[in-house]
């Protein structure tokens, strides 16, 4: 490995680490109330985790355009743009989570709306929505210190809090749904709880760790003009390209569940092995964001290309070892998921999606990192953009004849075409 190489597994790997905990932790809460003795609760907590999911993704403009911005100021060795980066962050992520909190009526409405709780869970998701909405400030701020984290070139404290913080989540969930009898409102608490305190331990570790950057905070001069414009014109076009998707996995969840419930159990089978490609790919994307960043801002041309083609040879090692690994066993990881053997039996014709799901996102999970690491956010929304059209278009135009087949094409061209159009407008330096 030379000088690159290392760089990029330093930043990728405790990244990965961190984003393999977030499936864990969904596992751990359903298990905390597939205990309780009624299916009802596990339906509430999968659709209330859900909601909240949305939410928050659609606001991850806040970890992305925060990243890239930081590593583009560092790479200039702007320490006062840095912080001032991290203090527009805070506060605008602040500023949405109130709004979160003071139209939270109308957003709960909207969700039921859009994902039809059965009438039985409806109680119980109400009860865990209206406890679980008070950690937007918590969730939104991390969103912010996690992208700043990464653009300084440090993901090693944000796997620490992501850790730190699921460990507390559990035990406070376990605590209150056992010990004080709270069932979801117990497991909706313990994750407010784990928010705060996961926020509280970020904060510490940034005083700890960056306490002497104190002496370039100007808060007044850090939030207005020049600097605020550009900070929410990277964020708007990667807020419009989240909506899209949104909407492309939402839509994907809804055409699956119209084809019945057998249909639907494959889709969701098999995206999981999409999951699991993205945990790690999504890995090498946060070292793009941070080292494309980094040498973008220092206008060393010669470390950016060669960080790229870095990032595109691990991406490639990685696309076939899981491109082989599903080809070998890609059925067996499905039997491990579940013992229905009509679904396993339905899964298999299906199995060739899986296969090509590495070679068609690899180039795009990359080319977004780097892309968000140079702030070139408008080449993502394009991209984005005329992929979804060309999934929308090309789902309804072989549904009649290919059922789920055509939605899986329809997938698999979303990616490729996403990876085709940012290598074709690929950011020079």
């Amino acid at each position: 490995m030379n000088h690159y190489d290392r760089q990029i597994f330093q930043l990728a790997l405790p990244a990965i680490v961190s984003n393999v905990t977030v499936p864990l932790l969904g596992l751990v809460d359903v298990a905390i109330v597939g205990h309780i003795g009624n299916a009802v609760y596990i339906s509430a907590i999968a659709i209330g985790s859900m909601i909240f999911n949305v939410i928050y993704w659609v606001f991850g403009f806040l970890r992305m355009g925060t990243s890239g911005l930081t590593a583009q100021a560092r790479g200039r060795r702007d320490l006062r743009e840095a912080v001032g980066v991290l203090c527009r962050s805070l506060s605008v992520g602040l500023l949405v989570a109130l709004l979160i909190l003071l139209l939270q009526h109308p957003l709960r409405l909207l969700a039921y709306f859009l994902i039809q709780p059965p009438a039985e869970a409806l109680p119980l998701v109400d009860t865990y929505y209206r406890i679980a909405v008070w950690g937007a400030p918590a969730m939104l701020s991390l969103y912010g210190l996690s992208g700043w984290y990464i653009g300084m070139q440090n993901t090693r404290i944000p796997m620490f809090v992501s850790i730190f913080q699921n460990v507390v989540n559990i035990v406070a969930s376990l605590l209150l749904v056992f010990g004080a009898g709270m069932d979801v409102a117990g497991v909706a608490l313990g994750t407010v709880i784990a928010q705060y305190v996961g926020l509280a331990v970020g904060l510490l570790l940034l005083s700890v760790h960056y306490g002497k950057l104190r002496k370039h905070l100007a808060v007044r001069g850090q939030l207005r003009g020049r600097s605020m414009w550009e900070f929410f014109r990277v964020n708007r076009d990667i807020f419009v390209r989240t909506l899209c998707l949104v909407a492309v996995n939402l839509f994907f969840l809804s055409a699956g569940a119209s084809q019945g419930a057998l249909v639907l159990a494959v889709n969701t089978l098999l995206m999981q092995l999409f999951m699991l490609f993205s945990y790690v790919m999504d890995g090498f994307g946060f070292a793009g964001e941070a080292l494309a960043g980094k040498y973008w801002g220092a206008g060393d041309a010669q470390a950016y290309r060669t960080t790229v083609a870095r990032l595109f040879r691990w991406g490639a090692v990685v696309m076939l070892l899981f491109t082989l690994g599903y080809a070998l066993g890609g059925t067996s990881f499905i039997g491990l998921l579940t013992s229905d053997g009509e679904v396993l039996a339905a899964s298999r014709p299906y199995m060739i999606w899986a296969m090509l799901i590495p070679v068609a996102g690899m180039a795009a999970f990359v080319w977004d990192g780097v892309y968000i690491g140079v702030t070139e956010t408008r080449g993502m929304l394009l991209a984005m953009l005329l992929a979804a059209v060309l999934f929308f278009g090309l789902y309804f135009l072989l549904k009649t004849k290919m059922a789920n087949h055509a939605l899986w094409l329809a997938f698999i061209v979303f990616l490729s075409v996403r990876g085709l159009i940012q290598t074709l407008r690929r950011p020079r330096l």
